[in-house]
């Protein structure tokens, strides 16, 4: 078995099912696709991909199997899942994903249609592989679905890890090595074995802190603003059809930008981004706001682009879903029953005030219409003083 050197998890061993999917283009793709798309523009040494991460996806969810002692056709279905769970992100991962949702309905963990007509379709298929039963787990479907997908997938525990590693931030540091060895199956759910609460509390926790310092980073949200705008003119104003374009990899669509929405391509990659004109906690909103869909907001930036006398490219407005904590659903076994990690640790009220804490609403402008955009938005959006 041939071994692969990582930079988080040392040697990874290959099967011959994931050398063979390594070379497929669709592998091959994410090795031009940065795991933390814009936050790189905060933190540089975040050059890490999505192909890397792939791999030690693989690698947590083949010893995850070992330890829970499944090595039959399951355990290959699953490996080969944990490898392809991110073939289906558009350039930049999560940065045009509602962009490819709005146009196609399309999560990127909705992959049947691509491996039905892929490369890595076709090498799974000569393996004896089934198509429809990879591409559901890679949905998160049945018991096995919830470790590629799921409140204790190895895809978040390598995530953490390798964002921590590559950005210098130290807060995402987990024991994925204890995570993977106490997991279990109980009921057709995946749980943590008994006395480990703290072990599920330590992930809630650095995902919690990572999502202050890292994922949430205004300069990165404010990039991605702007490249979610710049993508719909890029496929509004030219000929690129969103099957092409979900297909890209992240120097093909900074080109693409360039060259057709030069005032907002440019700047990305000048990294001459607009600035905070507003950015309003959720108690300084009224309780309609984080409830606007995408027309609404587009409304919203006309709107307050006309109150402030400004082009309606110049104002963008960025409203964060509502703030949720989806490893409280974490099942910990508790004095012999499986229990909410929410119900058995006290830790999780406090992370769900941290989060609401963290919300933000922003507004964004070129610098020199900052205070006339403030201004505007703060009417519009009847915010708070």
């Amino acid at each position: 078995m041939n071994a692969i050197k990582d930079s988080v998890h040392d040697y990874i061993p290959v099967d011959p099912v994931a050398r063979a999917l390594l070379d497929t283009p669709e592998l091959q793709r994410l090795r031009h696709i940065k795991q933390l798309s814009t936050v790189r523009l905060v933190y540089p040494s975040a050059n890490h991909t999505r192909f890397e991460h792939s791999l030690g996806v693989y690698h947590l969810a083949s010893r995850a199997l070992d330890h829970l002692g499944v090595d039959d056709d399951r355990a290959a279905h699953v490996r080969a899942a944990a490898l392809l769970h991110d073939i289906g992100h558009g350039p930049y991962g999560h940065q045009t994903e509602e962009v490819i949702m709005r146009r196609t309905g399309d999560h990127h963990d909705e992959i049947g249609d691509l491996l039905s007509s892929s490369v890595a379709g076709d090498v799974l298929e000569q393996r004896g592989l089934d198509l429809e039963r990879v591409a559901g787990l890679v949905r998160g479907e049945g018991e096995l679905g919830q470790l590629v997908s799921g409140e204790l997938d190895v895809d978040r525990m390598d995530y953490l890890v390798r964002d921590a590693h590559h950005t210098g931030v130290p807060y995402g540091t987990i024991d994925h090595g204890r995570l993977v060895r106490v997991l279990r199956l109980r009921e057709g759910r995946l749980v943590l074995a008994p006395g480990n609460v703290q072990t599920a509390e330590s992930m809630l926790l650095a995902r919690s802190l990572m999502n202050g310092v890292l994922y949430r980073h205004h300069v990165s949200r404010i990039a991605g603003a702007m490249l979610d705008r710049a993508s719909e003119r890029l496929l509004d104003e030219t000929a690129l059809e969103i099957e092409e374009f979900r297909r890209m990899a992240d120097h093909d669509l900074l080109v693409a930008l360039c060259e057709s929405v030069p005032e907002l391509g440019r700047r990305i990659e000048r990294r001459d981004l607009y600035k905070r004109a507003a950015w309003a906690s959720l108690w300084e909103v009224p309780a309609w706001v984080p409830d606007l869909d995408y027309e609404d907001v587009r409304a919203a930036e006309r709107d307050i682009a006309d109150a402030a006398g400004v082009d309606a490219g110049e104002v963008i407005v960025d409203v964060p879903s509502r703030p949720t904590l989806k490893e409280s659903e974490t099942r910990v076994v508790v004095d012999g029953t499986i229990r909410r990690l929410e119900e058995a640790s006290e830790l999780v009220g406090a992370l769900r005030n941290t989060e609401r804490a963290q919300w933000r609403l922003g507004v964004y402008a070129p610098g020199a219409s900052t205070a006339d955009v403030r201004d505007a938005a703060a009417d519009v959006l009847e915010l708070s003083d």
